[in-house]
């Protein structure tokens, strides 16, 4: 290939194929190009201690801190969350992922009398479920489970049968629940699929704080955080100040958590999830952007959502309704297509999600602005603070 002794940075390499993505490419080709590109994982690692790990919401939903992140210059700014609206500006286009979270956690036993855990990672009708199981042996095809039967579940339980094993997932479908559907019996049995970060076992309060004051759409294990910070009060006050809403649904999955585990981060393969970008979500996005507006993802799953629904348009970067799964991998040098400006949380160390928001602001930028975070004692994770960042300048693709 001797076009690749072009290629004097490996920056201006992936900047070259970013307008289609390596995800886009054909498999041989991108085994090809993998032989010569390479961004090491440890590059998105850093020491985070313990303590900062939020354990628990803060009383108040806007309490929490903000940390600005100006991903031209790199400057930073502290604030709280509930200052919000003074980084807005009237034309400007909040988008939200409306999906609700699941009481997915189960606990219960085989047939043989063993223990297990299973967390409901998509429900395929009212009668089935792809899960994760956690056991000492896997159950057998065919074999009949007892879900539901924990001190803080209310009544016997219900039975699933193991149908089969999608890749790491088990599908479990419902034995003689004619009246009963999946999403009942989880809401009747299901406990509150907390992260393995919060070292805790769910309680009360996260029925209610580990779920978006908006969440409509049920299917997600696990909360799109970014969103945790808003109440009533403050969606109101955006709205009236002439920032509009825009709505999309991503069920985020459990693989959300799961680490990168190659070294390359190039080779890592993203889990699917399901997405949906309405029309009127689109047509909302294109009138702001005519009109000089920002569009703002509310979110690495908002961020994904419309990125996804971007890359499939009619034009090139020209965003369009979507429905179905994405397994989009955004990483540094991808170029965005949709998205101004973005709110998220802080993120787990070498996950996919420090890697996107690196491919937004900056990968200094965000190291600097977490060793800031870090040192001002910001809140960690899901239950922890925020940042509103916006991007780096955008770079046009060189040989």
């Amino acid at each position: 290939m001797p076009i690749i002794g072009r290629f004097i940075h490996l920056t201006s390499f992936i900047r070259c194929f970013s307008r289609i993505s390596l995800f886009m490419i054909s498999t041989p080709m991108r085994i090809s190009l993998l032989k010569y590109l390479a961004m090491n994982l440890s590059e998105f690692n850093f020491k985070l201690p313990d303590e900062l790990i939020a354990q628990y919401p803060l009383e108040n939903r806007t309490d929490s801190r903000l940390l600005c992140l100006d991903g031209e210059n790199g400057q930073l700014e502290d604030r709280v969350f509930k200052s919000l609206p003074e980084l807005l500006n009237v034309g400007d286009l909040l988008v939200f992922n409306n999906t609700r979270v699941i009481p997915a956690r189960l606990f219960g036993k085989k047939n043989t009398g063993g223990k297990l855990e299973v967390l409901v990672e998509r429900v395929l009708d009212e009668q089935s479920f792809l899960a994760q199981i956690r056991a000492s042996k896997s159950p057998k095809e065919g074999s009949v489970l007892e879900l539901g039967t924990d001190s803080d579940s209310t009544g016997a339980g219900f039975q699933v049968r193991m149908l089969g094993r999608q890749g790491d997932l088990f599908h479990l479908q419902l034995v003689n629940e004619t009246e009963q559907t999946v999403f009942s019996l989880l809401d009747r049995f299901g406990h509150m699929p907390l992260p393995p970060y919060v070292e805790r076992a769910d309680d009360k309060i996260d029925l209610q704080r580990y779920q978006t004051v908006y969440a409509k759409e049920k299917g997600a294990v696990a909360a799109p955080t970014a969103g945790l910070h808003f109440d009533e009060e403050l969606l109101n006050h955006i709205h009236d100040m002439g920032v509009e809403i825009a709505w999309v649904t991503l069920h985020v999955g459990a693989g959300t958590f799961q680490p990168v585990r190659v070294e390359n981060i190039l080779e890592h393969k993203m889990h699917s999830e399901y997405v949906d970008v309405s029309a009127e979500t689109v047509k909302k996005i294109k009138q702001t952007h005519a009109e000089g507006g920002r569009v703002i993802a509310v979110g690495t799953t908002a961020m994904r959502s419309l990125e996804s629904a971007s890359l499939f348009g009619q034009e090139e970067g020209t965003i369009e309704e979507f429905h179905g799964d994405t397994d989009i991998f955004i990483y540094p040098g991808y170029q965005f297509k949709t998205v101004d400006a973005m709110v998220t949380n802080f993120h787990l160390p070498e996950s996919t999600l420090i890697m996107l928001i690196s491919a937004f602001a900056g990968l200094e930028n965000v190291k600097k602005a977490y060793q800031h975070a870090i040192a001002e004692k910001y809140r960690f994770f899901s239950y922890g603070d925020a940042m509103f960042i916006t991007p780096q300048k955008k770079v046009s693709p060189a040989l």
